[in-house]
């Protein structure tokens, strides 16, 4: 607040024209409709975005929708029909902001790609999100989020050494990518603020992915390549006690370091092992990790419940933490601090539970109420707002097949 008065939203003066469907490209508009962003998401009739029909639904109306789309305008347009691609260009020079996630070609196709764009506006800034990049030898293939974990190397770190790759069991190349792209719009903006601009941003959800290896890159080129990254299970393989180990009840990660290693040794009650040749420098731990486990795992047993087991750990200033179920983290009194378990509403579902806003501003504690939209809810508002049209031009428009509504 300022003398009183709300603060304008950052993003309250921008707008945007939303391409995208399922998540990667939606995870960029739904964080800037939390800032005030004013979206307006073009979907194809008559589905549009086809998370519109993934689970879990009830009532006809996708969660997951829901989770990705809130404070979003629908357009729904027939894109078969010349008169909507005419539309969607004519509102380009109305908006700050292109978003979009389609596959590769379908944009070039319809005059809808940055070069087409650009013409139309100059100072446009369009981000594109895809599996393999706009501009790289496999441009063309078709990717989605399991396509990027496995490409980038991330599957292959995953899992058992023995067992078969494995995939993380959340949307991470998709949200990790829409949130670079969230971030690359707002340098694309701050540098369009101060020079006039614009500019194509190219989101390959493997880069996004594959910028994360921190050693496994660089320690197969620091050896000479006599190091290979290999899966490693629960135990990371170079340093130790790096790790998930067995507790009482469940499973407690346990990330002990040089530093961290005498404060280890201490709560365990052994301080003898501070020194022990076996395990007195990090390369000497990870080179008898499989004694040291068994160590740590017994001491752990020795506890009542997980709960004292990180008391002792905690007091000793020792990394650790319970690996929690989803379900855990709904109850759990940090979550509920910290605003991430957010239940919000919904005209059809009454109420959503869906993670929070993770970024925390201090002249912004407060969220706006936002709404998924139904299919083409907007159609009428969007082209009277950006365009000027008439509730006569609307309406010729819907006769003729050109704009599309749905129920949910």
């Amino acid at each position: 607040m300022d003398n009183g008065t709300p603060l304008p939203r950052m993003l309250e003066d921008v707008s945007v024209l939303d391409f995208t469907q399922y998540l990667a490209g939606p995870t960029v508009t739904r964080l800037m409709a939390e800032m005030g962003a004013r979206i307006i998401k073009v979907e194809q009739a008559p589905t549009g975005d086809p998370s519109r029909a993934l689970p879990f639904i009830k009532d006809g109306r996708s969660g997951y929708f829901v989770q990705q789309n809130r404070g979003k305008r629908s357009l729904c347009l027939d894109f078969a029909k010349p008169q909507a691609l005419d539309l969607l260009r004519s509102l380009i020079p109305t908006v700050d902001v292109v978003v979009e996630n389609y596959g590769p070609g379908v944009l070039e196709k319809r005059g809808l790609d940055y070069a087409a764009l650009k013409k139309i506006h100059p100072k446009i800034i369009m981000a594109s999100i895809s599996a393999f990049g706009r501009h790289s030898p496999l441009a063309h293939r078709v990717g989605y989020d399991l396509i990027a974990q496995a490409f980038s190397g991330i599957m292959h770190m995953t899992g058992e050494p023995s067992g078969p790759p494995q995939f993380v069991g959340l949307g991470m190349a998709d949200v990790s990518s829409g949130v670079h792209a969230f971030a690359a719009l707002g340098y694309a903006l701050y540098y369009r603020d101060k020079t006039g601009v614009g500019q194509h941003i190219d989101l390959a959800m493997i880069d996004a992915l594959y910028h994360m290896h921190e050693v496994n890159l660089q320690v197969h080129s620091l050896s000479d390549g006599a190091y290979v990254p290999e899966r490693t299970g629960a135990h990371h393989p170079l340093v130790c006690p790096v790790g998930t180990f067995k507790a009482p009840q469940g499973w407690i990660v346990i990330l002990v370091l040089d530093r961290q290693w005498e404060n280890l040794c201490k709560a365990m009650g052994q301080p003898e092992l501070i020194n022990d040749p076996r395990f007195a420098t990090g390369p000497d731990r990870a080179t008898n990790q499989k004694e040291l486990i068994a160590m740590i795992e017994a001491w752990l047993r020795s506890f009542a419940d997980d709960a004292a087991a990180l008391h002792v750990l905690e007091e000793y200033r020792v990394p650790s933490a319970p690996v929690m179920s989803i379900v855990d983290t709904v109850r759990h009194e940090y979550f509920t601090a910290r605003d991430m378990v957010r239940t919000v509403p919904d005209p059809i579902l009454g109420e959503l539970t869906i993670p929070g806003f993770p970024l925390k501003y201090s002249e912004f504690p407060d969220l706006p109420e936002l709404h998924a939209p139904l299919l083409g809810q907007h159609n009428a508002a969007v082209l009277h707002d950006q365009l000027g049209y008439s509730p006569s031009q609307i309406a010729d428009l819907e006769d003729a097949g050109v704009l599309h509504a749905g129920d949910t």
